[in-house]
């Protein structure tokens, strides 16, 4: 919508766009000439891969994490630079920003959000660049789950895990890797890692030694051999919209991948409502207690997955 308003209102594009990000309902069809970079695989089912070009512009569909958007201006490879987001995501003071570092040249306000174009010079955002913290040797991306260190659910489930893990390990969701590198250290060597986020996923491969990285849907990836464990820490919103119903089809798929006699492994925050679908999906279900300062998560041990 803002996008067609700005090509309307002075924002002159001829050549080829980089779109950059863009959501499962962000709306491209003003454009008629671009190519969608995205490390969402949702997202990239929708638009065919295309080889490597000049582009005359990047727009960038502003994500919330403001690390991850100043990286993406940093690294625009076009000088004109378009940028499109929510004003509750802080598009406003981006905009403000941006006019004191870089040439912009207008703006549209609608729905609740901002659209402006600018022409940077050369190095103009070069302090934008992502700088990952120092956490312990693990390999970090800028706007994926948990950037800026272990997430507490996680550590939480990493906690009652067992001493010794066999087997066949799946890990959905596997974000940049936590979990997988925590079986590592405690003896599996055949680990298969489900990650949506492509970002996430080649962190992910960088934090562990022996996993396999499948860039797939958590929610119907299919494992060629069935697990002995299944390992998760399900996403249960998108954006600001919270959907308990990810969550609950993360189950249901580990139940699918699971062998007769596997186990699922689960943390999920307290208030969310997996009881019921745990007992439908498994014979037997356990809430374990974790360690101290984590009562807000619930951990799940699922034994004997129903077909």
């Amino acid at each position: 919508m803002r996008l067609g308003i700005a090509l309307e209102e002075g924002l002159e594009i001829s050549g080829p766009v980089l779109v950059r990000h863009p959501s499962l309902d962000t709306d491209l069809s003003a454009l008629t000439n671009f190519d969608v970079e995205t490390p969402d695989y949702r997202v990239a089912q929708r638009y065919p891969e295309q080889p490597e070009r000049e582009y005359e512009a990047t727009l960038i569909i502003a994500p919330r994490a403001k690390d991850l958007l100043r990286d993406l201006i940093a690294t625009a490879p076009t000088r004109r630079i378009i940028v499109d987001g929510q004003k509750t995501d802080g598009i406003d003071s981006l905009w403000r920003t941006c006019r004191k570092m870089a040439e912009v040249h207008g703006s549209v306000t609608k729905a609740h959000g901002r659209l402006f174009w600018m022409d940077a010079e050369e190095g103009a955002f070069d302090d934008w660049h992502y700088e990952p913290p120092d956490l312990h040797g693990f390999v970090l991306a800028p706007g994926v789950f948990s950037a800026d260190g272990i997430d507490p659910g996680s550590y939480a489930l990493a906690e009652v895990l067992p001493a010794k893990i066999d087997g066949h390990v799946i890990d959905l969701g596997a974000g940049w890797g936590y979990l997988s590198a925590v079986a590592e250290a405690r003896g599996a060597t055949d680990i298969d890692m489900v990650e949506t986020n492509a970002m996430a996923l080649a962190c992910a491969a960088a934090n562990t030694q022996h996993a396999r990285g499948h860039w797939s849907d958590a929610t119907n990836w299919k494992s060629d051999k069935k697990a002995d464990h299944v390992l998760m820490n399900p996403p249960f919103h998108e954006g600001r919209k919270g959907t308990p119903e990810l969550g609950i089809a993360f189950i249901a798929n580990a139940a699918r991948n699971l062998a007769p006699r596997g186990t699922l492994w689960m943390v999920a925050n307290r208030h969310l409502p997996y009881e019921e679908t745990l007992l439908k999906k498994f014979a037997q279900v356990t809430e374990l207690e974790g360690p101290p300062g984590t009562q807000s998560f619930k951990l799940f041990q699922a034994t004997r997955p129903k077909r």
